[in-house]
This record gives structure tokens, sequence and C-alpha cells, in this order.
């Protein structure tokens, strides 16, 4: 079975960023082939697209060794880095909808090193509550925005911050949301000059950007 399996392990090295393993679309089998040959190595994995199904049908002698995040649906498997900083990323959530796309980025930055917190339900709809959050939000010099629906809050907080801004469209909201493109369109089409935007609902391709941006800057293990 690992025969279709090829692991990445030289991409830190490479790109600053570790080998993750999208697991959606894979079997069981397939995934236990990856942490197989991560294991053999010594090496860790982070594991996206987990759902609960899927991680209850792999081997116990993998799955009892996987620190799994339901939320989320992203595992750590094998060796975790260390906290090395905190402060560096801010995750805004316009609303609790939101949540399992803020909380990928969160473990991704986790998994990372990085210790982000989440700024969670403080969309446009009531703005005071992003105008009471601002000041945390600020203090961070890299700041991801997941929205929904018109995702007005990528624009809003574009406005407002000086650092980097990266935006994750979700797939939340009524008909004409239309599984998240309309969150997209609107994003890619804001005022705010200079603001980033990842797929729907990549929570994991927002924090790897946050880390790009961090490792070009040299902040990384110096953001305490």
């Amino acid at each position: 079975m690992s025969d279709d399996i090829v692991m990445d392990f030289q991409r830190f090295d490479r790109i600053g960023l570790e080998e993750a393993v999208y697991c959606a679309g894979k079997s069981p089998d397939q995934i236990g082939a990856a942490l197989g040959l991560a294991a053999g190595r010594g090496a860790g994995l982070l594991l996206t697209r987990l759902d609960a199904d899927k991680h209850a049908a792999l081997p116990s002698v993998w799955r009892d060794q996987i620190d799994y995040d339901g939320v989320s649906r992203t595992g750590f498997f094998g060796p975790v880095r260390a906290v090395e900083g905190s402060g560096l990323v801010a995750i805004v959530a316009a609303g609790s909808s939101d949540t399992g796309v803020a909380r990928e980025a969160q473990r991704t930055l986790r998994y990372a090193g990085q210790e982000a917190g989440i700024v969670a339900d403080v969309g446009v709809a009531g703005l005071w509550r992003l105008q009471d959050r601002l000041a945390e939000i600020r203090a961070c010099p890299i700041v991801i925005v997941v929205a929904g629906m018109d995702a007005a809050l990528a624009s809003v907080i574009g406005g407002l911050v000086a650092g980097p801004v990266i935006c994750v469209p979700t797939s939340v909201g009524y008909g004409v949301a239309k599984g998240g493109g309309t969150a997209l369109n609107a994003m890619l089409a804001s005022c705010a000059p200079g603001i980033t935007v990842c797929n729907i609902d990549n929570g994991y391709g927002a924090a790897a950007a946050a880390l790009r941006f961090a490792n070009s800057a040299g902040r990384i293990g110096a953001s305490n």
C-alpha cells in the first residue's frame, strides 16, 4: 500500500514548512501507510481534513499516537515542535460557524511551534464586538481573517491593521453565498489594498502563508 505514498521529508529544509497529509480522499490504509513512513524516520506529521470516522478507522497502533482535534479535523502524529513563540498571529473569526476553519489555522500554527489565539464572533453585524477587540488584534504583526456569508470582515480588518492580512472565505451562508463562492469573490474584490486571499475553508493554507511571512521577516523564534 505504501507504493502510492511518497513523503516529502525535506520540505522544511527547502521551504520552511513541515510535511502535511491531506486526509480527505485517502483511505485509512493510505493514511496508515503515510504514518508508518513517518514513524520509520522518527518524523512527525500534521494531518488535515481527518474526519472523526476516518480517524476511528485507523489501526489502533497509529490512532493512539495521534493528538486529534475533531473541531478542526486535524491530528498531530509523532514529535511536535515545542512552542517557540506566541503573539505572532491573530486569528479573527466572523462567526461561531467559522470556528472549524479558524481552529485548523490555529492547530497548523501550533504544529509549527507558534501559539495563536482566536478572536471569535466579531463579525460586522455587531461592529462593536470588533471594536472591543481591536487593540488585541493590532498587537499581532500578522492577522488571519476567517469569514463566510458576505465576508465583509476582511475589508474592515484590511483597513484597520498595518501588517499582512490573510483572508479565508468559508462555506458558511445561505443560498446565494454559494458554498463560500460569494465570500471568496468579496475578498478578492476588496477595496482594502494588499490583503491576501486563500481558498475556501483553507485554514491550513492561511497558516502556511502566515508562516511564510514570518520566515521571510525572520520573526519565528523571536516573537516573544
